[in-house]
């Protein structure tokens, strides 16, 4: 028997076992997260004895006779204050982090009253956050450390309208543990689900035994391929994706799923699958681009190895190339990237006493989970609700179907509850990673540095599924010879199917990668002109009225040149400072339907906000909650929200191409609209029951499109970032301006783009994902993620010009906070050493993990 003190009640635990899963499976003290489970990210960090400790390292016998304490045993000052602190400042994006990052401020507090920075910094060095970048993390430490030696008392809430610094309306849940992510969910007598996956990338699959398996004692189901009643492949334009590889059939990567057990616990799960038996043939993978895409290539799926091929041109390239001064190419790499998103893959099946099955999702949309398990069980659209519990963040890595279908069929089968959550390694090799490329650049200019010709070649390897491989690809093209009138361009990617993990979307949907090659070719060609890297950008930054390289004509709200002006002085103030541009759309485009949707009802007396769009960290539901607040005139205490549900929420489309502060923004204007049209002759009491419908299509042209100017994207956003190196090469700085149109909250922009610069700067200096025989050489812990002790002064400027009505002129920033950032890494060095550095992560810096 182990005693000890939690949250000042004594308890006694029959059994040794990890803490993490003790304060979560039994004690149900659910703000402690299971990030990772092996010590690295500190979501699920404990005080013991005062110190805070990760739970998940420790067992309950090495806790006998101490002291636990989690976020729920604060006092009620603490939890006022630490709630408040973090609400105020911003510091709240996803939130799964933040309960433990409370607990790390608690045990610095606690022993120095008056911490500084640098002890902040430090004392967080634990905490991984992947959202926020950590500026408004520690200012919010500051801020709860000043409020408890003054006795300070948070404020009243305010109202709040656009353009006001408006707290996140979940962070106070999301601070103090009490905000719901799927793996908090427990609901009686459920089963737990683990996946048998691919032995190996490729392998041929002879025969799958599940006898042993279904024998084990607490085993309610093994399923495979056979099991599946309705359509098997799934994806999100292709159906490529098996849900489970057949017998006969051939694996494609590491995280391709064989079979599925339910078992009445998550260790007897576990014991399942290992007694599951596999005869199978190993095959040798296809890991190259250029491999796979050779005469004699074994072919992966039945139209072959080429998912995609994007080309955009313009003008006569090799002319302007051939006539101009000076002509720089440059061959680029870029690696796979893993999201990290802090909360692992969770959904929950339940099946209900009609026959119908709810599953709860934390994915990026509830409509597009929906189509899918819906498809794969061949049942009828009313006989699956999906509904989305809080999001641990996305970053496009929740896009496609990771463990909701396989929770789904499970309960389908049992007709009993099931959850499937996958472990971090789990999640490492089986979600989609951002694209690695291969590409060639091309840039030519005249004698004043006038940009007159580009040409690419890029070389996207999208792994063994298409995901979203095709529109990453024209992302990448459409945007790569960047924000700059440029009239003769030629650009052609290939999206190729390797045996490698599966490539997606990514923050920067492929800009990430184009944008690196094509700033960096730049910053040569200003040093053969002889002017600076400002200069160069300066005498070629898109203007309203002019053309961009894909043809479509610059909106009057255009403010590239406003952003080098913001931050012109402080690439001047140093001689390492480096610089990069980048544009980045709003909304999906390309002529393809993309519709924002919001119903606002009266309920209760309350204006209550109803759309499918998810928030993943980004704060849509403030947002929305300030257009309603800012068109209606209606106070924010008359308000609320729903989650997203397929049974009462109407579909807004999926969280990506930064498009929900624009689509879903103006849906919910247009709704309240007519809520203000019905508030001028009665009250909002008065109106109980009423519904106002908004909506909100955007109009583009498709890719190819015959017309001279084509609108490929309703809006684009723009932005001009200076890092700062010291003569060491580490950075001290970062300075980003962001031509956001409209800042619905000021807050909320700046914690994207300290967020997004923090992302990038790993994916600049530190982060890489290995890869051997198509399997993953990296845990969570050696992925290279940037610390708060890592993190820079970051300078965010925001560029407001866009006087639009359409979302009250926003334009979305999520994305392209992190797509100028490594190539300004990049120019950086180059001006400290002279040395262009054409892969990434960047060598011989610093940071370089590799010496």
């Amino acid at each position: 028997m182990y005693n000890f003190m939690l949250n000042g009640q004594q308890v006694s635990v029959g059994q040794d076992i990890n803490l993490l899963e003790y304060l979560r499976d039994y004690a149900r003290l659910t703000s402690v997260k299971n990030g990772c489970a092996e010590g690295a990210c500190g979501a699920c960090m404990v005080l013991l004895d005062g110190k805070a400790t990760r739970a998940c390292l420790l067992t309950t016998a090495k806790v006998s006779g101490k002291a636990v304490l989690t976020v729920e045993g604060l006092s009620a000052l603490e939890k006022n204050i630490y709630s408040w602190a973090f609400s105020t400042a911003g510091a709240v994006q996803c939130g799964f982090c933040i309960p433990g990052m409370v607990i790390s401020a608690k045990g610095l507090i606690d022993k120095t009253p008056a911490p500084t920075s640098v002890e902040v910094k430090k004392a967080l060095h634990g905490n991984v956050c992947r959202c926020t970048g950590y500026v408004k993390i520690e200012q919010a430490v500051l801020m709860a450390a000043n409020a408890l030696r003054e006795d300070f008392v948070p404020p009243a809430s305010l109202d709040y309208k656009v353009g006001d610094r408006m707290p996140r309306v979940d962070a106070k849940d999301k601070t103090l543990g009490t905000a719901q992510y799927v793996d908090d969910m427990y609901v009686e007598g459920m089963l737990h689900a683990a996946i048998l996956r691919a032995p190996c990338a490729r392998a041929f699959i002879k025969k799958i035994d599940t006898s042993a398996a279904l024998a084990l004692p607490g085993v309610e189901a093994v399923i495979t391929a056979k099991d599946i009643p309705g359509r098997r492949h799934q994806g999100h334009i292709i159906p490529d994706w098996p849900a489970f590889i057949a017998e006969e059939e051939e694996t494609r990567y590491i995280g391709d799923a064989l079979a599925a057990v339910a078992a009445t616990s998550k260790k007897i799960a576990q014991e399942a699958v290992k007694l599951i038996k596999v005869d199978y043939e190993e095959l040798t993978p296809l890991l190259s681009p250029r491999k796979a895409l050779e005469e004699n290539a074994p072919q992966l799926h039945p139209k072959g190895n080429l998912l995609a091929k994007t080309v955009l041109r313009r003008g006569n390239v090799e002319d302007a190339i051939a006539k101009a001064k000076y002509v720089v190419t440059q061959d680029y790499q870029t690696p796979p990237t893993e999201h990290a998103f802090l909360e692992p893959e969770s959904a929950v099946a339940v099946p209900n006493a009609d026959g119908t099955l709810t599953v709860y999702s934390g994915g990026q949309n509830v409509y597009d989970d929906h189509h899918g398990i819906v498809s794969l069980l061949g049942v009828g659209e009313h006989d699956v609700r999906v509904v989305s519990k809080m999001v641990g963040g996305g970053f496009g890595g929740k896009e496609d179907l990771s463990v909701q279908h396989h929770a789904a069929l499970l309960a389908w089968h049992t007709r009993k509850p099931v959850k499937n959550t996958l472990t971090r390694q789990e999640s490492i090799n089986v979600h989609p990673k951002r694209h690695a490329m291969e590409m060639k650049f091309t840039t030519a200019c005249d004698e004043n540095g006038i940009i007159t010709a580009m040409k690419a070649e890029l070389i996207a390897d999208t792994g063994a599924y298409a995901s979203l491989g095709g529109p990453v690809l024209q992302r990448a093209c459409t945007h790569a010879a960047g924000p700059y009138q440029i009239p003769h361009v030629d650009i052609v990617g290939l999206g190729v199917y390797t045996n490698n993990p599966p490539a997606g979307a990514f923050r920067g949907f492929g800009v990430t990668q184009s944008c690196f090659a094509m700033e960096s070719n730049i910053n040569v060609l200003a040093e053969k002109v002889g002017i600076s890297q400002w200069e160069m950008r300066w005498r070629n930054a898109i203007e309203p009225g002019k053309v961009l390289p894909n043809g479509q004509i610059a909106d009057q709200g255009t403010a590239l040149k406003e952003t080098l002006l913001a931050v012109k002085e402080y690439f001047e103030s140093s001689p390492y400072a480096g610089l990069a541009c980048a544009m980045k759309n709003a909304g999906i485009g390309v002529g393809l339907p993309d519709i924002g949707r919001v119903k606002i009802k009266i309920e209760d007396g309350k204006a209550v906000i109803y759309t499918g769009a998810a928030c993943i960290g980004q704060g849509l539901i403030t947002v929305m909650s300030q257009v309603l607040a800012e068109t209606a005139g209606i106070s924010s205490s008359q308000m609320a929200a729903v989650e997203p549900d397929t049974y009462l929420t109407p579909d807004s489309g999926t969280t990506t191409a930064s498009r929900q502060t624009v689509f879903t923004g103006e849906a919910t204007r247009q709704a309240a609209l007519k809520l203000k049209g019905a508030l001028a002759g009665a009250t909002l009491s008065e109106l109980e029951g009423r519904e106002f419908y908004g909506e909100y299509s955007g109009i583009t042209d498709p890719m190819g499109s015959d017309k001279p100017n084509p609108v490929s994207h309703v809006a684009y956003g723009y932005a001009s970032q200076v890092v700062i190196l010291n003569e060491a090469g580490k950075i001290e700085k970062v300075v980003a301006a962001h031509d956001v149109g409209k800042a619905i909250n000021p807050t909320g922009v700046e914690g994207q783009i300290e967020g997004g610069v923090v992302m990038s700067l790993g994916y600049a200096l530190t982060e890489d994902f290995p890869i051997k025989d198509g399997i993953p050489q990296v845990k969570f812990g050696t992925l290279g993620l940037f610390r708060a002790g890592n993190a820079p002064e970051i300078k965010p400027i925001i560029i407001e010009k866009n006087k639009a009505e359409l979302a009250y002129g926003a334009k979305g920033v999520g994305e392209i906070t992190s797509v100028p950032t490594a190539p300004a890494v990049a120019a950086a060095y180059f001006r400290l050493d002279g040395k262009i550095r054409p892969d990434l992560p960047l060598a011989h810096t610093p940071y370089s993990r590799k010496k």
